[in-house]
């Protein structure tokens, strides 16, 4: 007959405690910024009308549509006002009269200095994301900080080295978990390790800090392999 009486699990430390609420939290917090963004950038876009225009309605229709004046209503009805112009820009860009007006807009932006640079840059860039980059595939591993260690990159484009014709790589490396900064890097096509990722796995990886990740990852280059 034993004597000896429960076992007692030992309390988890304050720290402990503190790191797993942390880590619990991290993702809801991670979430709730993005989309906060996302809908003040797009709100404030139809803000300067929608505003306006609900304190007007509010003074004509006090008693029924007073409650369009809280500033809660302004920003979800600027919020969907925004979406509905983004939709219709979509399907007006399917049509022949929708592309002759992007067309026009884009001539008159490139006529203003600064405006031309941002515009023709940011359109270049969502076009080479739309198409394969050449000769490598869309999402690689670039040697970084050294040669034992890797960093995802975005390969927007390939050029050549003047003289010799060398393929090189123009890489971007977005940071985590926001991916919307990051560095460009000019790699030669042959030091790339090519993946078989697409953008969004490639997206998810970074954003979580590498918890959403595929199974495997060719590490080492075709080159080198045993």
């Amino acid at each position: 007959m034993s004597l000896q009486g429960p076992t007692l699990t030992p309390r988890p430390s304050l720290q402990r405690l503190f790191l797993t609420g942390l880590l619990t939290l991290l993702p809801i917090w991670l979430t709730w910024v993005v989309v906060k963004f996302v809908f003040v950038l797009l709100s404030g876009i139809s803000s300067p009308l929608v505003v306006p225009m609900s304190e007007r309605i509010a003074t004509w229709f006090p008693h029924y549509l007073g409650w369009v004046h809280a500033e809660w209503i302004q920003n979800v009805v600027a919020l969907l006002a925004t979406l509905l112009v983004i939709l219709a820009v979509g399907v007006l860009s399917r049509r022949v009269v929708g592309q002759r007006l992007l067309r026009w807009v884009g001539a008159v932006i490139k006529r203003i200095p600064l405006a031309s640079i941002i515009y023709d840059s940011a359109k270049k860039l969502l076009d080479m994301l739309q198409t394969e980059p050449g000769t490598t595939q869309r999402v690689v591993l670039i040697d970084f900080p050294h040669r034992d260690m890797k960093a995802v990159g975005l390969v927007t484009r390939v050029i050549r080295e003047q003289g010799t014709g060398r393929e090189l790589a123009a890489v971007y490396v977005p940071t985590t978990p926001n991916p919307t900064s990051g560095y460009l890097e000019i790699v030669p096509v042959e030091l790339l390790t090519p993946t078989d990722w697409t953008v969004d796995q490639a997206m998810s990886f970074i954003i979580s800090g590498g918890a959403v990740a595929p199974e495997t990852v060719p590490f080492t280059r075709a080159g080198e392999r045993g």
